[in-house]
């Protein structure tokens, strides 16, 4: 009882409260703005929040993260395009239900299941906190180092036909947090006599070239759109009474949003076609799935809101991120000194606590802001993309030059701003290379630790949950290998004409870049679900 006073006392000040005001009510205009997401503008909002205190910084960068879906539902349901990624399978139901003159409807239960979601993963972190305060403890630096591997692998492997692609960016990404003085004897590697690679590559300087100035060249070359959103009927409060309806669907939902969450590499996507599949096989109607149904929407709306808050969990608990946003969010704890990790919970579980509180307070404040302000946030979906490339443009450079004042920095992310653009034009994925930043930097300093005491390779597993992680990371690679193999030979199998059919669709995916392809995909999803529910 006395942590929760003293975590109430860390939230109890008036920059804090403004944090979680201007985070929350940014995270859901952000989402609301198709082209953006919550990593460009956790991206170019990290330099400031350096100078912040640690939990002023971070009750921002959790605004955003937790409160930019929310927004994100708006144009997927009102305009058919996802306001951020997560809120694509959205637009399968919302978005017939807003042609059907039930936008309000639509709007009303995605934010009644996106705030069920959010608080439900919120008391399940709550809940696992004892939990997590005895089990951390017992991971040193072999089980950290297991864990973090585990983590890369998982990455690669939810890349699911780009496997060989993801593991490649995840490597070069390993590769780059190796270049600059080595944490040891401090000798140099990879600078190739250049003064300027002596400190390495910044992650907030790579993070900002290949999310916000990627971006930006994304939306500049892209052409304008006009927006029309149609007419709709009905109350904004009318969803949170229909949510109660469908008890189960948002229960199993709730609990695959969590369980995906505190798989590293695992995240939204995943935790949403799981819940959207098993809500299709328990329905009475599966044939509505995908024209409009009340429960596809809260499936999918609950499943990408309860992730966020599980996401922490292997965050705080062992300094592991599972995502590229978590990524940035352990590079405000390290700025400022804070190690996530078994210390976390043993020394400032208040700080922990607070954290938790915020998340709980957030989804309030973003359910009473939506409520009010939804009209207006509908303008939002109508700003032209060249001119939010050119602020977001324009924003990261004044970011990155504001690090270490230093034009270096800004011709570097300029540079992986031009890469994070070829990657998005082939629909090649991004992440992998920032947590292979991350990861491969905790991995090197916990291998250099754990072989101090390691003589034989079974030294190395022989405590219990270093050898449960071992065995973990071989059924993984047994069975993706084993799952590869039958891909390959089902391929070998196909008709010639199946084959050139394949190659024909990979042709324009590349021709036409990441849009046709995300939109190709979509389609061949739906039909996969318009199958298994017949």
């Amino acid at each position: 009882m006395d942590i929760l006073f003293q975590a109430v006392d860390v939230l109890a000040r008036w920059d804090v409260l403004l944090a979680l005001l201007v985070g929350s009510i940014g995270g859901v205009a952000i989402g609301a703005i198709p082209g953006v997401g919550p990593a460009v503008a956790i991206a170019i909002l990290l330099p400031a929040t350096f100078s912040m205190d640690p939990i002023v910084g971070l009750t921002v960068l959790l605004g955003i993260y937790g409160s930019s879906m929310y927004g994100g539902a708006i144009p997927a349901i009102l305009i058919n395009t996802p306001g951020t990624a997560v809120n694509a399978l959205t637009t399968y139901d919302g978005f017939p239900m807003t042609l059907r003159g039930e936008g309000r409807r639509a709007l009303s239960l995605a934010y009644s299941a996106s705030f069920f979601g959010g608080v439900f993963s919120v008391i399940c972190l709550i809940a696992l906190s004892p939990l997590l305060a005895k089990v951390a403890p017992m991971f040193g630096s072999r089980e950290i180092f297991l864990a973090a591997l585990l983590g890369i692998l998982l990455v690669v492997v939810a890349h699911r036909g780009q496997m060989l692609v993801a593991g490649a960016l995840a490597a070069f990404g390993i590769f780059l947090s190796t270049v600059g003085l080595e944490p040891v004897k401090y000798t140099r590697r990879y600078t190739f006599e250049q003064t300027w690679l002596a400190s390495g590559f910044d992650l907030i300087v790579v993070v900002l070239g290949l999310f916000a100035i990627s971006q930006a060249f994304l939306l500049l070359t892209m052409d304008d759109e006009k927006v029309r959103i149609a007419k709709s009927r009905g109350s904004l409060f009318q969803g949170f009474r229909e949510l109660f309806r469908h008890p189960r669907v948002v229960t199993v939902s709730a609990s695959f949003g969590v369980i995906m969450g505190m798989i590293p590499g695992v995240g939204e996507f995943t935790a949403q076609f799981m819940s959207y599949t098993s809500a299709r096989k328990l329905s009475k109607t599966p044939d509505a799935f995908g024209h409009g149904s009340s429960e596809g929407l809260i499936a999918s709306e609950t499943a990408n809101n309860a992730v966020p808050g599980a996401a922490m969990i292997p965050l705080l608990a062992l300094g592991i991120p599972g995502e590229a946003l978590t990524a940035m969010m352990l590079s405000v704890f390290y700025v400022h000194n804070v190690v996530p990790g078994p210390g976390l919970f043993a020394f400032q579980m208040d700080f922990v606590v607070a954290l938790y509180l915020a998340l709980l307070i957030l989804n309030v404040l973003v359910v009473v802001f939506l409520l009010i302000s939804t009209g207006w946030l509908v303008y939002l979906t109508k700003i032209p993309n060249r001119f939010l490339g050119m602020c977001i443009l324009l924003l990261s450079f004044v970011g990155v030059y504001s690090i270490r004042n230093s034009a270096v920095d800004c011709t570097v992310a300029a540079a992986f701003g031009f890469l994070g653009y070829i990657l998005k034009r082939l629909n090649m994925p991004i992440v992998p290379i920032v947590l292979g930043m991350v990861l491969g930097g905790i991995m090197e300093v916990k291998l250099r630790a754990a072989m101090t005491r390691v003589n034989t390779p079974w030294d190395f597993i022989d405590r219990p949950i270093a050898f449960i992680l071992f065995a973990i990371i071989l059924i993984i690679l047994i069975s993706t290998a084993w799952r590869v193999r039958r891909e390959w030979r089902a391929v070998d199998r196909r008709t010639p004409a199946k084959k050139a059919s394949a190659r024909f669709s990979r042709r324009l995916a590349g021709r036409y870049g990441r849009h046709f392809d995300d939109r190709l995909k979509i389609q061949r999803r739906k039909r996969r679900y318009d199958h298994m529910g017949s």
